[in-house]
C-alpha cells in the first residue's frame, strides 16, 4: 500500500518494504521527475502545445497583434498630413492546473495589421492570440489615415486590443494622435506600447515619411507608426505595420 501528498508525492506505507533502503528509494523515485526545470514554449505563430509527461501546472502569456499606423494623403507646398499610431495587442495571463487541460491544445497567434496603404487609409487592426479557449486577448485598432490639410487637423490613433481570458487582463496601449498645427506635422503618431514591447514612434521628420515598422522579431504585440507628410509637396505615405503577438507556454513539474 502507498499514500499521497496533497501535491502528489507518493510514498510507502510501513508494510510495503522490510528495509529502510527501499522506504527511501521509492519515495525518492516518486519525488525526482517533479523536480525537473520548467519546459517554456514559445510561440511565434499558431501551432499546437502539447502537454508534458508529469507536468503539474502551466503559466500561460498570451498577446494580441498589434495594429497598423495610418497612411497619409500627397501635399502640395502649403500643406501637411499626420496620421494616428495603431493600438497594441491587448495582454493576458493564467496559471492552470495541467489536470484542467487535454493532452493538447490549440494556439493562435494573432498577426499584425497592415499599415495603412499610401493616401489618408486607416491601418487594419490586429488579430487575437489565444490558448485555448481558456486564456485570450485581443488585437490593436488600426490607427486613423491623416489627410492633406493647410490649417490645423487631429487623426486619431487606434485603441489598444484587451485581455478577454485569464487571471490577469491587461489593456494595450492606445496609438498616439497626429497633429497638423498651422500646416506643419506637429505630433506624429506612434504605434502604441504593449505589455512585452516598448512604443514605435512615428517618423521624425518635417518632410515626408512613411509610418515606423518593426524589424521582425522585435517588439512583439506593438502598433505601427502613423505616417507623415508636410511642409513642402510630397507623395502619399503609407503607415506602418503593427507587430505579431504572442504565447508562451511555461510547464512546471
Amino acid at each position: 500500500m502507498t499514500q499521497t501528498t496533497p501535491n502528489g508525492v507518493t510514498y510507502p506505507d510501513s508494510t510495503d518494504h522490510s528495509r529502510i533502503w527501499e522506504h527511501m528509494q521509492s519515495m525518492a523515485q516518486s519525488i525526482d521527475p517533479q523536480l525537473g526545470m520548467p519546459q517554456r514554449q514559445i510561440f511565434t505563430a499558431s501551432g499546437t502545445w502539447t502537454k508534458p509527461a508529469n507536468c503539474k501546472w502551466v503559466f500561460v502569456q498570451v498577446l494580441g497583434g498589434g495594429a497598423g499606423g495610418g497612411g497619409v494623403a500627397a501635399t502640395t507646398s502649403s500643406q501637411a498630413a499626420a496620421a494616428g499610431g495603431g493600438g497594441a495587442g491587448g495582454y493576458a495571463e493564467s496559471i492552470i492546473a495541467a489536470s484542467a487541460l487535454g493532452a493538447t491544445v490549440a494556439v493562435s497567434v494573432g498577426f499584425g495589421g497592415v499599415g495603412g496603404a499610401a493616401g489618408a487609409n486607416d491601418g487594419s487592426n490586429g488579430s487575437i492570440s489565444s490558448f485555448g479557449s481558456v486564456v485570450s486577448a485581443t488585437g490593436g485598432t488600426g490607427g486613423t489615415g491623416g489627410v492633406a490639410s493647410s490649417t490645423t487637423q487631429a487623426s486619431a490613433g487606434g485603441a489598444g486590443g484587451a485581455g478577454t481570458a485569464g487571471d490577469l487582463q491587461v489593456t494595450g496601449g492606445d496609438g498616439l494622435n497626429g497633429f497638423v498645427i498651422s500646416a506643419a506635422p506637429s505630433y506624429t503618431g506612434s504605434g502604441g506600447a504593449s505589455y512585452l514591447g516598448g512604443q514605435r514612434r512615428g517618423p521624425g521628420v518635417t518632410g515626408s515619411g512613411a509610418g515606423g515598422t518593426f524589424a521582425s522579431g522585435t517588439r512583439y504585440g506593438c502598433g505601427g507608426g502613423g505616417a507623415v507628410g508636410g511642409t513642402a509637396a510630397t507623395t502619399a505615405q503609407a503607415g506602418g505595420d503593427g507587430h505579431d503577438g504572442l504565447v508562451i507556454v511555461t510547464a512546471h513539474f
